[in-house]
């Protein structure tokens, strides 16, 4: 009530709509004097270049730096952003040092931390953070297989299938996508030196040898990839018990996205490119539907008849068949959604749109950028 006041000390009577606007003020100032509520870390990673220079955003680089494992990986599905008291930083120093590019781990950090230096200015303003960048970048050089391909956990475990070329989830297409930033020096990749942009384009080059190696050849023909490869023979493998060997609708997309962001594709890209799209096109699903339902089970996803509905692709076909696959955990193979336990129907997603803006927009688009049009007596590039 001080401007109340103050008009009484002046010898007036303070009006309604002074009051109200002094009541405005007072709310004003006490929302702005609140500290800031802790964000997620799903927040903070959208977070505009001023907050890295708040107490909040310094606060999160310092928690992301401390969660760096001292391989140079970052582990996955961690609240980052959540405050650390010294139990939680005394238990950092117990955990295994198994780096991962898993559920966008490791890349998400990275990106992160490049962020917070553009934010300072340079990585001199940024000297933390640039250092535990560049650890990291150094941790994915290192674990880049010889064939080009990145395993799921690195150092390497000694059992399962976490040492497949991982395409799954677009762990390998995430790194590429850092990589090609890098190395193409993209606005907030600047502070890395040219020896460190040197090395990111040798390893995208032999990422994207990888990928021309492993994409799945049917009767002669190119077509996708599967969720995880070999990294001995680069065949496709199994990992969990309801991921066989077979050709993925949706971690083939991001693959596609990582061989038309090269700005002056070979031959065998554009070949590679266009196969697997082509594929794309033959095995989409038409006139069914996802719907959510509840029924007394609870929640569930069911796939219901709709001649109207947009295209559908299979998480999972047949190598040779094109076939999609419904996997439970029991590991085997039915042709219907509704064939396998409501659990995997509910947490997996076995159907989805994922090609629909490839096919839609990027890839014509690409096409244009790559094959402009030209006279009617010149050949296409890629023509077969």
């Amino acid at each position: 009530m001080g401007a109340a006041r103050d008009l009484e000390a002046a010898g007036g009577v303070p009006s309604r709509r002074c009051i109200a606007w002094a009541l405005v003020a007072m709310a004003l100032a006490g929302l702005l004097a609140a500290p800031v509520a802790a964000v997620t870390w799903r927040q903070a990673v959208r977070q505009r270049p001023g907050w890295f220079q708040s107490d909040e955003g310094r606060r999160v680089v310092a928690n992301v730096i401390a969660y760096q494992l001292p391989c140079g990986g970052w582990d996955k599905n961690i609240d980052m952003a959540a405050r650390l008291d010294d139990a939680a930083r005394a238990a950092l120093a117990e955990r295994t040092d198994e780096g991962t590019i898993d559920n966008g781990a490791t890349v998400e950090q990275l990106r992160f931390l490049a962020r917070a230096i553009a934010a300072a200015g340079d990585a001199d303003k940024a000297p933390a953070a640039a250092a535990s960048f560049q650890r990291g970048l150094d941790y994915l050089l290192e674990a880049q297989y010889d064939n080009g391909g990145w395993p799921m956990y690195y150092p390497l475990r000694p059992r399962g299938y976490y040492s497949h070329i991982h395409f799954n989830d677009d762990g390998m297409a995430n790194v590429l996508n850092l990589l090609a930033d890098i190395a193409e020096g993209r606005p907030g990749f600047d502070f890395v030196d040219a020896a460190g942009r040197q090395r990111a384009a040798a390893a995208l080059a032999r990422g994207i040898e990888c990928i021309l190696k492993c994409q799945v050849v049917v009767d002669g023909q190119r077509t996708a990839w599967c969720a995880q490869h070999d990294e001995h023979t680069l065949a496709p493998a199994k990992a969990r018990t309801y991921e066989l060997p077979s050709l993925s609708g949706q971690e083939s997309v991001a693959v596609v996205r990582v061989l038309m962001r090269i700005q002056e594709p070979t031959p065998e890209i554009i070949a590679a490119v266009n196969d697997a799209v082509a594929w794309l096109e033959r095995v989409k699903i038409t006139g069914q539907r996802i719907e959510w339902v509840r029924n007394e089970d609870g929640v569930d996803r069911i796939v219901v008849d709709d001649p109207q509905a947009s295209p559908l692709w299979a998480r999972f076909y047949e190598i040779g068949t094109n076939r999609p696959m419904f996997v439970g955990r029991d590991g085997v193979v039915r042709d219907r959604l509704a064939d396998i336990e409501r659990e995997r129907r509910v947490h997996y997603a076995y159907l989805g749109a994922w090609p629909a803006e490839l096919l839609a927009e990027d890839y014509p688009a690409w096409r244009q950028r790559i094959d402009p049009p030209r006279p009617s007596d010149e050949p296409a590039i890629g023509a077969q």
